[in-house]
């Protein structure tokens, strides 16, 4: 291999989106005040934010030798030699640049350069490559490398920072604003495995949840971050914030728009900011964190959204203004309410008492009736930090009647950038809008209750179990004309196991059995394109995860249900121990299309990479498989990272040797194919 390359092995690529915020500030005439480039460079000095030469403490202390070796070498310094600082020296190897693209100029305006102008030194230059889209090659950061969970090896997190101008105070942002970071996010979408954008935490909320909605179709992650003590200080949580929100991004595949802050990964359509002094300021009631880091990362999958669409990843890029939030107060006159809903109001969320409750006074309802009538789409939700509301109440009946939407359990910022969301559709009907703020589009607000499930008993985790092994022997045997051989579970009367004494298995140790035969069970029913096992597989799994979780809660959890490896997405995404590879990568691998669209629609992330850091895609174009590569494809997948350095390869390989049909495999992946040698 290419030592030049190699280290694309181990890496995974992060875009962050830094729109300004306390988390860069620093300390001005009249208290904090955004400082251009100032975290960029305070970063790259930070060994443990930027290592390029991986000889800091931190790449060094994963044992005794390797500590006592490193402080050997650096004399004891607490940084690398080379500079005072800890940044490389003049003689350190250049670090790679990433491309990188906005719907606007890239750094100062001064730095932008016609196409075949050379660039300035100092920060980057950016050209226009088409209308409203520039790009400009960002000098990326490294991380130390660290240990890959749920694996035996390790990797680092190259990262570059793409900075706003001007730096913007949360309290400025506005829709333009969400719409540029979904747009910057679909423009960088196919270069970097993951996003984490660092925001002020006065508006971060809403970000979470307007990206939430504008991002259709998401299969990368995207953490949304900040602070409250700027990384200027000497002791502030934008250090663990940043780091935090990079190592999640950078290892693990949860496709949704999160909020991490204090140690707690939210998602991002479920939290609100709490406090504006604590440094745990967020938090999320109605639902349990999606991931918690303390000595492990703990990743609750079973709440992961899983992506089953095979649309491809798009940035929604509209929303509508006219929306607003009314909060009800004892005495509010029906004079302000018709007013709060003249046009050009088109939506307006209702915060009302309690468990959904309002003032009964005919002039109220009659005001409301009216706006509703007007097509105005009015959605209730609670005042309360923590709950619903619903139709126990009279009172709260009265505002259904009157053509009020009941919300759920949505936040206030949810609720409000979701009705925008849906209002800026043109294809949707006032009624539809109405039904769809009742339904759960990202995760966003809990179904309403149903009656729990009831729990296996251990007679039904054993008949299951049984099951599962039998799978094993079908798909174990190999062809033969010879009869079959049946096995069956020997039968005691009662009698007998009570003369024995003999010890029963809990439903626990049952379906944790289970749990751990399934992803064996799946993989090789993948290889043996069996359909049938794997529908069973998926079942399984399934039924495992809604009897753990009892059915829908309030808060909803299901950290009983059993976890599938430290993959998203439940069974369909259990890696191979040896390979790391997923059902799909071996599915792509063997051409096989019906297997490859039945895990697609079940859930399977279709960027996943193996041990070596391969994509299904890339497997299935390298073995020619045209209608596998185009279904992932479709799906949102494509040749990348890693990938493009065997893909380049492959292409020249083919050109040599004249393989059309190997060329139009990669052309159909998205790897550039001479003009004149593709198929036509």
């Amino acid at each position: 291999m290419d030592p030049s390359t190699s280290h694309i092995m181990d890496e995974s690529k992060v875009l962050v989106i830094y729109t300004g915020g306390t988390i860069g500030m620093l300390v001005g005439n009249q208290g904090y005040v955004p400082e251009p480039y100032f975290l960029t460079e305070t970063l790259r000095s930070q060994t443990r934010f930027h290592d390029p030469l991986q000889n800091s403490l931190f790449s060094n202390s994963g044992s005794v030798q390797g500590f006592r070796e490193w402080s050997t070498t650096n004399s004891g310094r607490s940084s690398p030699l080379g500079s005072p600082t800890g940044t490389p020296s003049a003689h350190s190897p250049p670090q790679p640049t990433l491309p990188v693209r906005s719907a606007r100029p890239i750094g100062h305006p001064s730095n932008l350069q016609l196409p075949n102008q050379k660039p300035s030194g100092g920060h980057p230059s950016c050209i226009q490559v088409s209308e409203n889209v520039f790009e400009a090659q960002v000098p990326s950061l490294v991380t130390p490398r660290s240990a890959v969970p749920g694996g035996t090896g390790s990797k680092s997190i190259r990262y570059a920072i793409l900075e706003w101008n001007p730096l913007l105070d949360s309290s400025n942002i506005e829709i333009e604003d969400w719409i540029r970071i979904a747009s910057e996010i679909e423009l960088n979408y196919a270069t970097f495995d993951a996003f984490v954008v660092l925001h002020g935490t006065d508006t971060m909320s809403y970000t979470s949840s307007a990206l939430s909605f504008l991002l259709e179709d998401l299969g990368k992650t995207v953490i949304i971050t900040g602070a409250q003590i700027p990384l200027s200080q000497l002791r502030n949580d934008a250090t663990d914030n940043l780091m935090g929100a990079l190592t999640i991004a950078g290892h693990y595949i949860i496709p949704e728009c999160c909020l991490y802050f204090n140690h707690t990964l939210f998602r991002g359509s479920r939290v609100s900011k709490m406090s504006s002094f604590d440094l745990r300021a967020f938090d999320s009631p109605n639902f349990a964190p999606l991931v918690n880091v303390g000595i492990d990362i703990v990743v609750n999958w079973n709440d992961v959204i899983r992506q089953t669409s095979l649309r491809r990843f798009r940035a929604y890029k509209h929303m509508s203004p006219h929306v607003a939030t009314l909060r009800l107060f004892p005495g509010i006159t029906a004079a302000t309410v018709k007013a709060f809903f003249m046009p050009p109001m088109r939506g307006v969320i209702l915060e009302t008492f309690g468990a959904g409750n309002a003032p009964q006074r005919k002039d109220l309802m009659q005001a409301l009736k009216e706006a509703c009538e007007r097509s105005v789409v009015v959605v209730a939700i609670s005042q309360c930090t923590k709950g619903s509301v619903s139709d126990a109440y009279e009172t709260g009946r009265t505002l259904l009647q009157v053509g009020v939407v009941p919300g759920a359990d949505m936040t206030p910022e949810c609720a409000l950038t979701k009705l925008s969301y849906l209002l800026s559709k043109p294809e949707l009907a006032t009624d539809e809008v109405r039904k769809l703020m009742g339904t759960p589009l990202r995760g966003e607000l809990t179904r309403p209750s149903v009656a729990t499930p009831s729990q296996r008993t251990i007679d039904q985790n054993l008949d299951k179990f049984q099951d599962v092994l039998s799978q094993f022997m079908k798909l174990s045997q190999t062809p033969s004309a010879l009869p079959k051989i049946t096995l069956s579970t020997p039968t005691l009367d009662e009698a007998t196991q009570k003369a024995a004494a003999s010890w029963s298995w809990t439903a626990a140790e049952a379906a944790s059995t289970e749990a751990i035969l399934l992803p064996f069970l799946i993989h090789l029913a993948v290889a043996r394109n069996d359909a049938e096992s794997i529908a069973f597989c998926l079942s399984s799994a399934s039924s495992a995860g809604n009897e753990a979780g009892g059915g829908d809660s309030l808060v909803a959890t299901s950290s009983d249900a059993p976890q599938y490896g430290n993959i998203g997405g439940g069974i369909v995404n259990a890696l191979e121990l040896g390979s790391g590879k997923s059902p799909l990568h071996v599915a792509a691998l063997n051409g096989y299309l019906d297997i490859v669209n039945l895990l697609l629609q079940s859930g399977a992330l279709v960027h996943l990479r193996d041990s070596l850091g391969h994509t299904s895609v890339y497997y299935a174009a390298r073995q020619g498989h045209h209608d596998v590569v185009e279904a992932l494809v479709q799906a949102g997948g494509r040749v990348g990272g890693s990938d493009e350095t065997f893909a380049y390869t492959a292409v020249q390989n083919a050109v040599c040797t004249h393989d059309r049909k190997a060329l139009h495999s990669w052309s159909i992946a998205g790897v550039k194919v001479p003009e004149h040698e593709r198929e036509k």
